[in-house]
């Protein structure tokens, strides 16, 4: 099972479509060139993840990790929308 304290080292290693999930959201990775120490959970803090968007991350990943069928050839990055309010004048 995947926890949020899971060290990346490990999560990537019993895990490889994690490299390419984590990629996506901006999470540096081993593939990525950027080597990474700690776990999971220190590696989304480190990009401003919320607690929310972590135990989401962690929910996703064990699905795939469960259903390995389901697991894309490809990551589609999450589409997040950033709502500004316009004052009225």
């Amino acid at each position: 099972m995947i926890t949020k304290d899971i060290t990346i080292e490990d999560l990537v290693e019993d895990y490889p479509f994690a490299e390419e999930y984590l990629r996506v959201r901006g999470i540096k990775c081993i593939r990525c060139g950027e080597p990474i120490w700690g776990t999971l959970e220190s590696a989304c803090k480190e990009k401003n993840f919320s607690d929310e968007e972590i135990e989401k991350i962690v929910k996703e990943l064990n699905e795939l990790a469960e259903n390995p069928d389901n697991i894309p050839e490809k990551f589609e990055p999450p589409v997040k929308i950033n709502v500004k309010k316009i004052d009225d004048k």
